[in-house]
């Protein structure tokens, strides 16, 4: 349906200066280095290549365009910019550079893309509105092509009387900080533009809003239906305030350990993130506001995002870093955000309508719109290998001129890009709009300013936050992973004392929003840092919530909040019942850094003294807790084992309820069911990928993919590393034990039989619009059920996963989820669990034919409550 990642980003490779992310605040943080592009509230003149009706860039004549390639590209040459500065690239391993290859600007024709077409098959792929999503747990494939096809008749007729300048208008950003939200596409006749806003944990840089937890805690609960309620509540609020595109979800993996933005995505395992991705979707869009899935492809680092090279081989792209873009097309999903790094592979492709049709892209038949990353677009002709919206429209912020605007103007005009082409962007983004109904008269208009916060004539001051706080601490405390319990430490007995030791118990020196963006750390760490973050209304500390629930048990209370100074916690900890020592490790976006953390971390240890904060408080202290709030993994080691430290308590970064949602599960309110969304290693140097350094402001750096399949756990697994916790675990004040482990084979005889047939013979699927999202390869095959009996006298939840075991001729890491969820289990009780498998879950990707495939032999399962618990075992009916 439309060109992807394959032969977009060439296009919208970097520029060498420093990018400030998807939408960067204008507000500097006095303990961060932000962009060097300043951020200014000026408008831009009225002669601005921003608008389409004037150009002040030099844009390629009728005449020129007509006479071939050579003349257009010399006039082009200042759209171009500094895309025709020849910017290099080395091979994996190499410090050797050389040019990338840029294809020459040519006329070209476009032929839209054939949308697929699919019938409906009831009780399996049934017509569903976006306003109406298949309930939680159900095994119905939704079917968004009716609404689709609405949209698109709609927004068709509704640009069939824009002027070419006005349908450019459609695809062009107004320019930053020029409008009222991080993005804005200014209103074109009747219709009224559009609001795009981030974050993906909340409305950013506006009042009234809730800070939800991030979308890694939300993943460690393991529970769908919190993490499609969290996507509900966010896309109420965002609609509240009037915002058309909320830019979210974040689903790049957590491929390296101390990657920037982790906390954004939902882990380290692409099932994982793709079901997460999926019912955030579902839930955001259901709220009536537009989903934006991304950073389209392969964002797994921030430092030299916007000048690197991911190496990623083809099977790779597949199975792991498109597949939560795949499910996000399942979900209906509106638009999504291309992503600043190049994709090797993309250089050797022939930019025309015969490569587009035939990119592997076309085959999860996505039927929104693709905008760029803030600052991304690189070229004018981006729009012809698939770009339909450049934001935040001007090239770099507040440089007043476009290679949309007057140069795509201009470009259409003199015949280089086809008028077709530019219908097909301007249908592709009111598309959205009518999707989700924002054309209704009751749709809130935009209510808030993000640039100009203290500004009472453009903020109304909305309040949006209903009781969405009830589910920031259910999924705070959901999310809080138990990894180690001594002798029944937790949960707290009324203990007659309690030192609270670090400064990630308390409140910090200037409330929760003392940092933009929250770049900087003092404090409980509630989110990470960069534009995936929102001003926190309120926060609770855990210093708040424990002395308020310490009360009732009439015990007394302590704190001491000077990480650095080891004697003075340690005198405090002395002769306490119980010493809760707190410590943390933040991350974020790279237009920020944080004492030397540039976005990544430089290391995978607890800040502010935090491992020595640990030892001092465990070497007088017998019953020493430690709490951890982090954006990713620590290395535990230098304290795990002390025989001192009683209980661990792994808390992410919960949101705005912090310290309610860690007394829920301290106390026992709450029996912790967190799971780890990705892998606790020894030692750094176990972790299959690192982030890669560059030096030089011109070069392309390469960032080699070359663990190929194995991230994370799968690595362990694969190279018999054993780590310190694996992925998927968590302990729990209870027990529970699996049973009775059935599995049924499904009949599927409605449907496309032909295709399914051929893939139950080993054959790949056909090159086909749409074949990697079809009903037929997603439909349940297989039905797997089993008894989860809680054994262990304590009212709770467990997350049983299902792991697929491939032959070893199928080339797959040894164990590979495919399904979870949370269970709620009486004490004594036993609950049936069903989880399926469709064709999809159990297929490779074949190099070779292009399409996805059944690998001969034996598949077998497991199932446990973590990706090395092997309680059940079976192998797969053929």
């Amino acid at each position: 349906m439309k060109l992807f990642w394959l032969s977009l980003l060439p296009f919208v490779l970097a520029a060498t200066s420093s990018s400030s992310g998807d939408a960067t605040s204008s507000v500097a943080s006095s303990a961060a280095a932000s962009s060097s592009s300043s951020a200014s509230s000026a408008p831009l003149s009225t002669g601005s290549a921003v608008s389409s009706t004037a150009s002040t860039s030099t844009a390629a004549s009728s005449s020129s365009a007509a006479s071939g390639s050579s003349s257009a590209s010399v006039s082009a040459s200042s759209v171009l910019s500094s895309a025709a500065s020849s910017p290099t690239t080395s091979a994996p391993g190499s410090t050797v550079t050389q040019p990338i290859i840029k294809p020459p600007i040519t006329p070209t024709t476009f032929t839209p893309f054939p949308i697929p077409s699919e019938k409906p098959v009831n009780g399996v792929f049934v017509v569903t509105d976006p306003g109406q999503p298949p309930a939680v747990g159900s095994t119905v494939i939704p079917d968004f092509g009716p609404a689709w096809d609405a949209a698109y008749r709609k927004a068709k007729a509704k640009i069939a009387s824009f002027s070419i300048e006005e349908k450019v208008n459609v695809t062009t950003g107004v320019g930053w900080a020029i409008g009222r939200c991080v993005g804005n596409i200014p209103p074109v006749q009747s219709w009224p533009g559009l609001c795009l806003e981030d974050s993906p944990l909340g409305v950013r840089m506006a009042d009234f809003v809730t800070g939800f937890p991030t979308a890694v805690n939300t993943a460690a609960t393991f529970s769908r239906s919190l993490i499609r309620a969290r996507g509900l509540a966010m896309g109420q609020e965002h609609v509240g305030k009037g915002v058309n595109v909320a830019l979210g979800p974040m689903m790049n993996m957590g491929r390296v350990a101390a990657g920037g933005r982790n906390w954004e995505g939902f882990g380290a395992d692409p099932y994982l993130t793709g079901e997460a991705a999926y019912e955030t979707i579902l839930g955001m869009q259901q709220a009536g506001v537009q989903a934006c899935a991304k950073h389209l492809v392969n964002n797994e680092q921030e430092h030299k995002r916007t000048s690197s090279s991911s190496d990623v081989d083809d099977r790779t792209q597949h199975e792991i870093y498109t597949h939560p873009f795949l499910r996000s097309v399942m979900a209906g999903v509106a638009s999504m955000m291309c992503s600043y790094s190049v994709y090797s592979s993309s250089v050797k492709v022939q930019h025309d309508a015969h490569s587009r049709k035939t990119s592997s892209t076309t085959e999860i038949g996505f039927r929104g719109y693709i905008m760029s990353d803030w600052q991304a677009t690189m070229s004018t002709m981006s729009a012809v290998t698939g770009l339909d919206m450049t934001m935040p429209g001007d090239i770099t912020f507040d440089s007043g001129d476009s290679y949309f605007g007057g140069n795509l103007t201009a470009f259409v005009n003199n015949g280089t890009i086809p008028e077709a082409r530019l219908d097909d962007m301007a249908t592709r983004i009111v598309a959205g709009w009518y999707l989700l109904r924002q054309d209704a008269a009751s749709y809130p208009k935009t209510n808030f300013d993000a640039f100009r916060t203290d500004d009472d004539s453009v903020n109304e001051h909305i309040d949006v936050q209903a009781d969405h706080d009830k589910i920031v601490r259910e999924i705070g405390a959901g999310s809080i992973v138990l990894l180690k319990n001594v002798n029944k430490a937790l949960p707290l007995k009324k203990p007659r004392s309690i030192a609270l030791i670090g400064s990630d118990a308390g409140e910090g020196r200037a409330g929760p929003n003392q940092f933009a963006d929250q770049g900087g750390l003092d404090g409980v760490l509630a989110m990470g840092w960069g534009s995936g973050t929102a001003n926190l209304t309120y926060l609770v500390t855990p210093r708040e919530a424990i002395q308020r629930r310490a009360r009732e048990d009439h015990t007394s209370v302590f704190w001491f909040y000077d990480d650095f100074n080891t004697v003075g916690a340690s005198v405090y900890a002395r002769r306490k019942s119980a010493a809760l020592v707190f410590i943390s490790a933040d991350s974020g976006e790279d237009y920020i850094t944080v004492d030397g953390n540039e976005g990544d971390r430089k290391n995978l240890t607890a800040w502010h003294n935090g491992d020595a904060l640990v030892q001092a408080v465990a070497a007088n202290n017998n019953n020493t807790i430690v709490v951890v709030h982090s954006v990713g993994p620590l290395i535990v080691e230098p304290w795990i084992d002390h025989p001192n430290v009683t209980a661990v308590l792994w808390a992410g970064a919960p949101g705005q309820e912090a310290g309610n949602s860690l007394v829920d599960v301290l106390y026992g309110a709450w029996n912790p069911s967190g799971k780890l969304p990705y892998t606790i290693a020894k030692r750094p140097e176990d972790y299959p990928a690192q982030v890669i350094p560059g030096t030089g402001i011109q070069d392309v750096i390469s960032i080699p993919y070359i663990e190929g399949l194995n991230i994370d756990y799968r690595h362990f697994d694969a190279n018999g590393i054993e780590p310190r916790f694996e992925f998927g675990f968590g302990l729990s004040y209870s027990k529970f034990e699996y049973s009775k482990l059935s599995i049924n084979k499904l009949s599927t005889r409605d449907g496309d039989l032909a295709s399914s047939g051929a893939w139950d013979r080993g054959q790949a699927t056909a090159r086909v619009e749409g074949v990697s999202t079809a009903a037929w390869l997603h439909r349940p095959l297989y039905e797997i059920s089993f008894n989860i009996q809680n054994t262990g006298g304590v009212y709770g939840a467990d997350a049983p996963q299902l792991y697929i075991n491939f032959p070893k001729s199928a080339g797959e890491p040894p164990a590979v989820l495919r399904g979870f969820d949370a269970v709620v289990v009486q004490p004594g009780q036993t609950q049936k669990v069903t989880m399926h498998l469709s064709r999809y879950d159990l297929s490779i990707w074949d190099v070779e034919k292009q399409g996805w495939k059944r690998p001969k032999g034996t598949i077998g399962i497991t199932i446990g409550a973590s990706s090395r618990d092997k309680r059940l075992k079976a192998n797969l009916p053929n």
